[in-house]
């Protein structure tokens, strides 16, 4: 028997998942929900629906020897937000080239990274 058919989710488990997903999809604060596995049904389902956003009060939850899923929605706000400003910026100053500075020596060796690149 395979595990598709060992366990399942509900309709409404089902339709908490894409509200979720979708809800915590422009979130400023990490949104996590505990899921278990009912013994009697065989059934994936939230714990207590609760939606935690400390994950101190998350590991408080869990419990020493009983499995559980951790559906986290964690914002990476900085990386998207500079991603989609790099092709605008590029754009709009008209530039060819774009090089990313990590750290202060990548700005210290810039003159040979372009000289490189002729």
């Amino acid at each position: 028997m395979s595990e598709s058919r060992l366990y399942s989710f509900s309709p409404e488990t089902k339709e908490k998942l894409r509200k979720f997903r979708l809800g915590t999809s422009r979130a400023k604060d990490p949104q996590a929900i505990i899921y278990i596995i009912d013994n009697k049904t065989q059934e994936i389902r939230p714990e207590d629906g609760e939606v935690y956003s400390k994950m101190e009060d998350v590991a408080d939850e869990l419990p020493e020897s009983s499995p559980r899923f951790i559906l986290l929605s964690y914002p990476l706000t900085l990386r998207m937000m500079y991603a989609g400003a790099v092709e605008l910026m590029r754009n709009t100053a008209e530039v060819n080239r774009v090089i990313e500075v990590y750290e202060e020596d990548d700005i210290i060796s810039i003159e040979s990274k372009l000289q490189s690149a002729d």
